[in-house]
This record gives structure tokens, sequence and C-alpha cells, in this order.
């Protein structure tokens, strides 16, 4: 028999999500070579269609496409549109994660990232989806995060589904923290464990 439990508050919720997927945008640099543009606002080099695939010891790890990528030398931004991403797992065979988004700019140093226009990550491995008009990723601090009055959609294929104001994930404790409310069902299978010290809902009623 499924646990389902329906929720209206804020929340706490802990999943086990890889974050290698926005670790990919960060990797994908190329040798260039000397740039010799004058001008802050106009791109170093702009390529179209980039389809480009990363490789650990001869096996694919991840691939990554954008139908325009521009990058800015001075301002060290990488700028993408319209782009997507596979991550792979064991011998590059299964695809774990992938996603889509609109735009992203890359800070090429540091390694963060903005993505924005619509963005939408699946973790097929953990039956997991995550929608939102923006997502930003603070790559030291392995924390991503929406606008604190933006609205995110967490869902599963058995039907858990919920939405949140204000998304902030820290990745290295695989926890979710909104800001705002939260409302939705959760499901909980009958193959998955009965102890839930992973899972936590907890915080602010709306």
């Amino acid at each position: 028999m499924k646990n389902i439990k329906s929720f209206a508050r804020g929340a706490v919720y802990k999943l086990f999500i890889p974050v290698s997927f926005l670790l990919l945008l960060a990797g994908c640099t190329f040798d260039y070579g000397d740039s010799s543009s004058s001008e802050n606002t106009l791109p170093d080099l702009v390529m179209k269609n980039v389809d480009y695939i990363r490789v650990r010891s001869a096996d694919p790890i991840a691939r990554f496409q954008a139908e325009l990528a521009e990058r800015y030398e001075k301002q060290g931004l990488m700028k993408l549109q319209n782009f997507s991403f596979e991550q792979y797992g064991d011998r590059g065979i299964d695809v774990n994660a992938s996603g889509h988004g609109g735009n992203a700019e890359v800070e090429i140093e540091s390694g963060d990232i903005q993505m924005t226009n619509g963005v939408k990550l699946e973790v097929e491995s953990e039956d997991i989806i995550l929608e939102a008009n923006s997502l930003a990723w603070k790559d030291e601090q392995r924390i991503f995060s929406t606008g604190v009055e933006e609205e995110v959609i967490i869902s599963r294929k058995n039907g858990t589904r919920f939405i949140g104001i204000g998304l902030s994930a820290d990745a290295r404790r695989r926890t979710y923290d909104f800001s705002g409310l939260v409302t939705g069902t959760f499901i909980q299978d009958d193959d998955e464990e009965e102890d839930q010290e992973d899972t936590v809902l907890s915080g602010e009623d709306g």
C-alpha cells in the first residue's frame, strides 16, 4: 500500500540528487587561443550548434549541447542559449541525469552558473524532476537556489508533486529548504525503506 501525505507548509525535504550535472556546465571549456577583441560588450568567441562530450578514462561522462555559446574573456563569462545536457553513468552507457534551459551564464573562474528562461532537471536514477523559471548554482558552497519569491516544482513518476516558494538546496547536506509556502503530496512506494530519517518535512506555516 502506498503511503500518501499531503502538506501545506514551509519545508525541508531531503532528496538524494547528484550535482555533477550542474558541474558539467562549469566544466565545458575549450582551447580558443588568444583573443584580440577590445570591446567588453562583444564576445571573443561565438560558437553555434555546440555539441561537446566530456570523456574520462576513454568513457563519456557527459554531453552538452547549445544552439549558441559566447565566451567573454575579460568578464570571465560563457553565455549559452537553448542548452541541454546529459550526465552518463557507468561506462557512459546509461543517462543518470539530464536537463535543459533557455539561457545560462557560467562564471569560468568560480564555476558559478545562472540559468534562466525555463529550467528543467531530471535525475532518472532518483526519479526526481525539478522545474523552475531560473536556477542559480554556487560552486564553492555547493548550493543551488531560485529567487526568494520564485516558484519551483519537484515531482516524481509515482505521483509525488509539490510546489514551493524560494528554494535553497544544499548539495552537501542533501536538503531542500523553502523560504515560503510549500504545498503538495508526497507518496512513499512499498519498495522504499520504512526508515524515513532522510526525509524531513518541517518549517513555517503558510
